[in-house]
């Protein structure tokens, strides 16, 4: 059964979901922006029949600190290497999506005695994306109907029923008699304009450890971003899904579970 777990770096409150399991490396999985940990429930499930599970809230979300000061990259960084220090998790397999796939390839970057592997879905070290991508996005979120009235209404706005939508549902908290997001949508702005102001190829070429991208077709990840990652890390294998939805493990779970699976194999086979 999962445990919620609650750190404290520096002041600000880190929820980490323990799914449980046992197996080496142990697996640390990390949401994209106005995400939560539960959303990696699915993939929890098989992963957990091989290694040691856990999913982190990152600052400004779920139950983590919901109104952090600093959203800087440096911030998220310290807050990854925190957990896997503090859990004795290290090292372990980093498994991101979007802005948590951006994160996982940092801490693997700067911290590469605490990485194993590393699984990017639908991320990649390409930018700027510019103000205005930025304020799209944060648009986006602002547009949405809250609070909804059930959870219900909200599965449907998301598109369900579905994977994806009950994922995306299961991000709400109800309070003062409707379902509301756990993020403010003004921090993800300031979260992703950090994140997003300069390109990170210099950083992803510093990663040492054995890696996994995973893109999907209709996603945000530029087949030649894709193609250029393979070049400037040997090594690297690039699995596409085609007409794949940018949350690809919510959208595709059995091709993204074939797809992380025979990665982990060769984990195992390079011990």
């Amino acid at each position: 059964m999962a445990d919620w777990l609650t750190l404290e770096r520096d002041g600000v409150q880190l929820a980490c979901l323990d799914v449980g399991g046992a197996g080496s490396p142990p697996a640390l999985l990390l949401h994209g922006l106005a995400g939560h940990a539960g959303e990696w429930r699915e993939t929890a499930g098989w992963l957990t029949e091989r290694c040691r599970v856990v999913a982190l809230d990152a600052r400004g979300h779920g139950r983590s600190e919901r109104a952090p000061e600093d959203v800087s990259r440096e911030a998220h960084v310290a807050d990854v290497a925190f957990a896997i220090e503090q859990l004795g998790h290290g090292p372990v397999v980093l498994i991101g999506q979007s802005l948590g796939g951006h994160l996982a390839l940092l801490v693997a970057a700067r911290r590469p005695d605490l990485v194993r592997g590393l699984v990017l879905a639908d991320a990649s070290p390409a930018g700027p994306m510019g103000e205005r991508g930025v304020r799209h996005v944060g648009d986006s979120l602002a547009r949405w109907p809250v609070p909804f009235a059930t959870r219900d209404a909200a599965v449907a706005f998301f598109g369900g029923p579905s994977l994806m939508a009950e994922a995306w549902a299961d991000g709400l908290e109800r309070r003062d008699g409707g379902w509301w997001p756990c993020f403010d949508v003004e921090v993800m702005v300031r979260t992703l304009r950090e994140a997003t102001a300069r390109d990170y190829w210099d950083e992803w070429g510093r990663v040492r450890c054995p890696a996994l991208v995973v893109r999907a077709g209709a996603g945000t990840i530029a087949p030649a971003d894709a193609q250029a990652m393979v070049e400037r890390l040997p090594g690297t294998r690039l699995v596409e899904l085609p007409g794949a939805a940018h949350d690809l493990h919510l959208d595709r779970p059995a091709e993204w579970r074939d797809a992380v699976l025979a990665f982990l194999a060769t984990l195992d086979r390079s011990k």
